[in-house]
């Protein structure tokens, strides 16, 4: 078996190499070829999963969060050459939402499934940015309106570390404002005023939240979470601690969808959060991409 390594020594607190000191013996014990390459900048795992020789390769594997992830996968989507191998998925980054829903939280773990080799064919969000010629991809999430502004804002106050989500949130519910939209799901149009949508290709978004837990990674759907703007602080409050149990969809201030499309096309534009990074602006359309990729696992 031979695999490339696209490392990123910088995500979750700069963990990456103790993970790659962790995982490396295990493959290497197993007679795997194994090269290995750094990410230095942004973009910088997008271009290599772009350009790197998949002839006699078995698997790119990833070590890194969601963001490294995002890139590989947009790499390799848009490929000229069109070829596509699995992706191995080890978990480095502070949030791992991918690999949460892969069951692969154990770096480990993570390595034994790609020796392996159960590669599965798993879905990808086609998402479609205003004033951009071609598409990219989700992993993860896209949202819009509040989540976005709480991002936003975290981004500005890292100083704080993880506690500042939580102060963040707090600070965003309080000061949160209509956001009249048009929302088209399928062929049905909601027009209103929203606090936020979230279009999710798996359960787990952050650290840990399931926030959408009806969410499968093969199953050809997105799933839509929605919070439109009648809604009381106290209760937004209220409904945003229901989130790590998933039990905010049993909340009457919820509304859940599955769907193939949709389209989300404020009165305003503003900015998206594509899978934990904020990219592109508004207005949006999405559809999913059935088996688009595949990744080493356990099972799904």
């Amino acid at each position: 078996m031979k695999v490339s390594i696209i490392l990123n020594p910088y995500s979750g607190g700069r963990r990456g190499r103790n993970v790659l000191a962790q995982v490396l013996p295990i493959l290497q014990s197993a007679s795997v070829d194994v090269t290995i390459s750094e990410t230095t900048h942004a973009g910088h795992a997008l271009s290599l999963a772009r350009e790197i020789n998949l002839k006699d390769l078995d698997g790119i594997v990833t070590i890194g969060g969601d963001g490294t992830l995002n890139e590989v996968v947009n790499g390799m989507l848009s490929r000229k050459d069109k070829q596509k191998i699995p992706i191995g998925v080890i978990p480095g980054g502070s949030g791992n939402a991918f690999a949460h829903d892969l069951g692969l939280l154990n770096p480990q773990e993570a390595a034994q499934a790609i020796l392996g080799q159960r590669p599965t064919a798993v879905d990808a969000i086609r998402v479609e940015l205003k004033g951009s010629a071609e598409p990219v991809y989700a992993l993860n999430i896209l949202g819009w309106g509040l989540v976005t502004d709480i991002g936003l804002m975290a981004q500005k106050l890292r100083w704080l570390g993880e506690r500042r989500y939580t102060l963040v949130t707090v600070m965003e519910i309080f000061r949160h404002k209509a956001r009249p939209a048009t929302l088209i799901l399928e062929d049905r149009e909601i027009v209103d005023d929203f606090t936020f949508v979230i279009v999710c290709n798996t359960i787990h978004t952050g650290k840990g939240m399931k926030i959408a837990p009806k969410a499968r990674l093969d199953d050809g759907l997105m799933d839509v979470v929605v919070v439109r703007e009648h809604a009381k602080r106290i209760r937004l409050l209220k409904l945003f601690a229901k989130l790590f149990e998933g039990k905010h969809i049993e909340d009457p201030l919820c509304e859940y969808y599955q769907v193939r499309r949709c389209a989300l096309l404020p009165e305003k534009e503003g900015p998206l959060n594509l899978d934990g990074d904020i990219m592109g602006r508004t207005p949006v359309r999405l559809e999913v991409i059935p088996k688009a990729f595949s990744v080493f696992s356990k099972a799904l």
